[in-house]
């Protein structure tokens, strides 16, 4: 690949990655979740009463990230925090009923969203896409901490 090839190739990712994630954020905030939240809401959808420890872990975050964030989603009203019932050292997690009630609208709006990214794109057009990100995610995991499956 040329330097120039490179240069295009970067310059196309960080465009389109601006592009998508400007896009999203706006959706997340027309439902009052912000840049980072989505992420802690899908972790307590996928398994509510998580600690921030355990949402830090399988987010690649440290745990003070989360309790800060989880502060503020409490504040809000998406979430709200317990103690741990065996160590008070721990809360947990719990969504509220605005924060459940959020996933199928959030869902819906990021369908939306994929839908007018990958418009004019045929269905395996759309696979193949997904692939190639995935595989550039997946070589350039191999430098870093990030493993390929997380």
């Amino acid at each position: 690949m040329t330097t120039a090839d490179a240069e295009d190739f970067l310059t196309v990712y960080w465009s389109t990655k601006r592009a998508v994630t400007l896009a999203a954020s706006a959706a997340y905030a027309r439902h009052g979740v912000y840049e980072g939240q989505q992420f802690i809401l899908r972790s307590l959808w996928a398994e509510d009463g998580l600690t921030p420890g355990e949402v830090a872990k399988r987010l690649g975050l440290s745990t003070p990230t989360i309790t800060r964030a989880a502060t503020r989603m409490a504040a809000a009203g998406l979430l709200r925090r317990e103690p741990h019932p065996t160590d008070r050292r721990l809360v947990r997690l719990y969504l509220t009923e605005r924060g459940r009630d959020l996933e199928v609208t959030i869902e819906d709006e990021m369908a939306g969203l994929t839908d007018r990214a990958l418009a004019g794109f045929e269905d395996a057009e759309r696979v193949a896409v997904v692939r190639a990100l995935d595989r550039i995610r997946s070589n350039l995991a191999r430098e870093t901490s990030d493993s390929p499956e997380d």
